[in-house]
């Protein structure tokens, strides 16, 4: 069996190779993504020209005479609010353009995630923990929106304008102010990087407890009645207290380790702009620069440090972001242990006949099913019986190839069904399980679930074959009231007629209950029972069923003990050759 994939392990490394990943969704729009990048270098050179026209402005105004003072700067003033203006529209113009790109990008990843999932084999889903599961594959989403918007909208442009800014004043003012700006600026990313390094341990810690709490809450209110049942609401909320506390002393230890990344930020920023005014003052006095020269060079800085000072975070949440995203794609990279094969058919199924050649399955080591055959034969009904871990339900869920079979074929109408698409299989069997879990919806579209397309009179008809008209005419709003989640609202007799109805609509030529009446009262059990018999005209039948007086009109009984077959026969056979099945029905009779 191959383990489960969890998504609370640490990912220690940053995988710029997810980057690749993203590239196909970016390619839908090519030409907005060039557009983007465009606008962004057109409102970097904007935001890079802003301190020279402000310098500009001051100058004229140190030197400028009272007339000239009216007049004078009056263009440069509007030249200043005109390209402020000129940076915000191209800003908004460059977001929208990749704000479609991003939202796209979003779409198509979330679907490939869900259907991927649908496509996963049982084992995976048996295991799985859905709160935990959920919240990883929304940040994984949410890491895609974040990465797109930083990688293209900050680290880029901020790279971009330091080394113009670099440029700019060692061209203008000699080597030591660049050096001043450049070795800051190396010094707060060096400090940042490093600082996050640290943090990064709280931040992930934060993250797994609140998975952690996710999972126990959501688990919690999925089993509602099950703590109803045993009165542990405070046991439920101790364990929930205990996730959450987990969560708040990692936040504790987050924002003082987050206390310390922002100090030593301060502090480097503090003393570049410190230096550098103090370079540029000292050359003001020294009539070497102007006082332009120094408002150019403290906006330069504080136009400069100001986005670096969002750098660690933005550096956490792209390492975060690079995490979760591989942790979807890694996802998506589990192949499912039951795939179709290249050559695979969907042939259209219309007998329903079955056979089962020599079964053999084990799982987790532990023999389910040893050298099963038997047949149905199409338009027969076969009913399999036995002990409780006989391996009754096993043979459902390898018909549906939900797993495999380690030895054996088994057939459809002839066709050995590892020939066939899933697709295909499935939708020549319907089933009533023995467990039926409905949607949060209403009670008309959780039977027309059966058959999508179903038009209203054809699920009428399934309603009254699975006798369910007398319940939904007594609920106020009919077939449309709400069943809950899960279907916590109806009965478990009243779900199982809802899941008769569901498969009566489907119409697939295979029908397989699997203990279809368990949860019915003898009344309600005669009258399925009549509606199954005249639903089973014309269709194979595949019963599993524990109460034997639902199979005694089988054409063929098979009794399993221990996985493997020990009886076979119709019920008067099986009654004379005094053997398990004898021992089951007087049990089931004796009171």
């Amino acid at each position: 069996m191959r383990p489960t994939l969890y998504f609370d392990g640490p990912i220690d490394k940053l995988n710029w190779h997810v980057l690749k990943l993203l590239w196909p969704y970016l390619l839908e729009f090519k030409g907005r993504v060039i557009l983007a990048l465009l606008c962004l270098v057109i409102a970097k050179l904007a935001s890079v020209g802003l301190p020279f026209v402000l310098k500009e402005i001051v100058d004229t105004l140190d030197k400028a005479s009272t007339e000239q003072i009216i007049s004078v700067p009056i263009a440069l003033v509007v030249a200043y609010g005109g390209m402020r203006l000129l940076n915000t529209v191209i800003s908004e113009v460059r977001d929208t353009l990749f704000g479609r790109v991003t939202e796209r990008a979003i779409r198509r990843l979330g679907l490939s995630v869900f259907q991927h999932l649908h496509r996963l084999d049982l084992a995976f889903h048996l295991e799985r923990r859905t709160g935990g599961l959920s919240r990883d594959i929304e940040r994984g989403t949410s890491g895609v929106s974040f990465l797109m918007r930083f990688m293209v909208f900050n680290i880029v442009p901020t790279m971009l304008e330091i080394a113009l800014v670099v440029g700019i004043l060692f061209y203008n003012y000699g080597w030591l102010f660049a050096l001043i700006t450049l070795g800051a600026v190396v010094a707060y990313i060096l400090f940042s990087v490093i600082a996050t390094e640290w943090r990064t341990g709280f931040v992930r810690e934060a993250a797994l407890a609140d998975s952690q709490s996710n999972t126990r809450a959501i688990d919690s209110l999925l089993n509602y009645e099950t703590v109803k049942y045993f009165n542990n609401e405070e046991y439920e909320a101790q364990k929930y207290d205990q996730a959450l506390q987990r969560w708040e002393r990692a936040k504790r230890s987050n924002r003082l380790s987050l206390f310390a990344l922002n100090a030593g930020q301060a502090l480097i920023i503090s003393l570049a702009m410190t230096l550098m005014l103090a370079l540029a003052a000292q050359q003001v006095s020294a009539a070497i620069m102007t006082i332009g020269d120094f408002v150019l060079i403290n906006a330069f800085m504080m136009q400069l440090f100001m986005p670096l000072n969002f750098l660690g975070f933005v550096y956490r949440e792209i390492r975060g972001a690079l995490a979760n995203i591989e942790r979807m794609f890694s996802l998506l990279d589990r192949v499912p242990m039951i795939e179709d094969k290249p050559s695979a058919t969907s042939p259209s199924l219309t007998q329903g006949s079955l056979r089962f050649e020599h079964i053999s399955f084990s799982y987790d080591g532990r023999k389910i099913l040893d050298d099963v055959s038997f047949e149905l034969p199409a338009g027969k009904k076969v009913a399999i019986v036995g002990d409780s871990g006989a391996g009754k339900s096993t043979i459902v869920k390898l018909l549906f190839r939900f797993y495999e079979a380690q030895s054996g074929h088994i057939y459809i109408d002839g066709e050995d069904i590892t020939q066939l698409s899933q697709h295909a299989l499935r939708q020549a069997i319907a089933i009533v399980p023995q467990d039926t879990v409905l949607f949060n919806d209403s009670l008309l579209e959780n039977i027309r679930y059966g058959s999508p397309n179903a038009t209203d009179e054809q699920v009428q008809g399934a309603i009254r074959m699975a006798h369910l008209a007398g319940f939904i005419a007594q609920l106020s709003d009919g077939w449309h009231t709400k069943v809950g989640e899960r279907g916590l609202k109806l009965s478990g007799g009243e779900k199982q007629r809802v899941a008769i109805a569901r498969a009566i609509l489907k119409g697939s030529p295979l029908l397989v209950f699997d203990e279809a009446t368990s949860s019915l009262d003898s009344h309600s059990e005669q009258a399925i029972l009549t509606a199954l018999k005249e639903m089973e005209k014309g269709h194979s039948s595949l019963v599993i069923a524990h109460r034997l007086s639902t199979v005694v009109d089988a054409d063929q009984i098979i009794v399993l003990s221990q996985g493997k077959i020990v009886e076979r026969g119709d019920h008067h056979s099986l009654l004379k050759a005094k053997g398990l099945y004898h021992k089951l029905w007087t049990v089931q009779h004796q009171y």
